[in-house]
């Protein structure tokens, strides 16, 4: 059997860089999958360096490591595998990829390769999802050890003490079939892939497949709306409720008053005005084989 040759970049802040490594090796390797282990870099250059050598790519942490692998990715056409490493690991929730490395390592040995859409912003692809208000200072105030120590949890001690001191900001909204939206939000996000924040979805029906962006602004004036939505974020069925708008499209553009900050995958890339579009089938990641039903015995007698 012929070796697959993958690039092996893990990010050693990753909140578990140091779980199971050895066994995932081990499950490559025996898988027929040939680690290469580059010495540190950015990920991004990593990729490009070594693209002619390699047949696929594999990026251990979290969705802001895999983030800055995006535009490397795209460039070379390389297949990615995914060890979710990181605090959140929304992507790799949304591919339904275990969480256990060594069986995320499994996944790529098996080989099935799903082409999923990317979202861009301003020049700058995310795979999970774009937002501008209080998901920036979310983003700003999580630091590396915050995630370390309390993991997904500390996404909502980070919230907690910021829903207190909501800012409104106005916006509009303009969407390509010519739709505007103007109002004042706290938060708008645009989503390429169902799930992001540790966990919340963007909309109930998102897939990472779909050619479609989903976008919502949260339009409220208190923090205890917040509480009250809290379980429809978690389903994505926020778009029920007054408060949000919901939409769908291919590409979108949010403008402000004074520039505003806008974060792609949990890091602040960009500003307002945003211009928002969908790269359909722009990559190919590796994800489980589907489930086959096996048949019911057939009765004795």
């Amino acid at each position: 059997m012929i070796a697959r040759r993958a690039l092996f970049l893990v990010n050693p802040k990753a909140s578990r860089a140091e779980t199971g490594l050895d066994t995932v090796i081990r499950t490559l390797t025996d898988g027929g999958v040939e680690p290469v282990r580059p010495l540190n870099d950015d990920v991004d250059t990593l990729i490009r360096r070594h693209a002619r050598a390699v047949e696929c790519v594999i990026v251990g942490g979290g969705d802001g490591t895999l983030n800055r692998a995006a535009p490397a990715l795209m460039e070379t056409g390389l297949p990615l595998g995914i060890l979710p490493l990181g605090t959140a690991n929304d992507l790799a929730r949304t591919l339904e990829l275990p969480a256990d490395p060594a069986a995320a390592a499994q996944v790529i040995v098996d080989g099935r390769l799903r082409s999923i859409d990317l979202g861009e912003v301003n020049g700058r692809p995310f795979f999970n999802v774009a937002s501008l208000g209080m998901s920036v200072e979310l983003a700003k105030s999580l630091d590396g050890n915050t995630k370390k120590r309390w993991g997904r949890f500390g996404y909502a001690l980070a919230a907690l003490r910021l829903v207190r001191r909501l800012e409104r900001f106005s916006a509009e909204i303009r969407t390509d079939d010519g739709k505007v939206i103007r109002g004042k939000s706290i938060q708008i996000a645009v989503g390429n892939g169902r799930y992001y924040g540790g966990g919340m979805s963007i909309a109930e029906d998102a897939a990472p497949d779909d050619g479609m962006l989903d976008l919502y602004s949260i339009e409220v004036d208190h923090w205890m709306w917040l509480a009250l939505m809290y379980p429809s974020f978690r389903a994505g069925r926020h778009g029920r409720w007054d408060e949000v708008h919901a939409l769908r499209c291919r590409s979108v553009e949010i403008r402000t008053r004074r520039p505003r900050d806008v974060n792609t995958d949990g890091e602040v890339t960009t500003q307002t005005p945003a211009r928002f579009r969908v790269l359909p089938k722009a990559i190919r990641v590796y994800t489980p084989l589907p489930v086959i039903p096996q048949p019911e015995p057939l009765a004795a007698g």
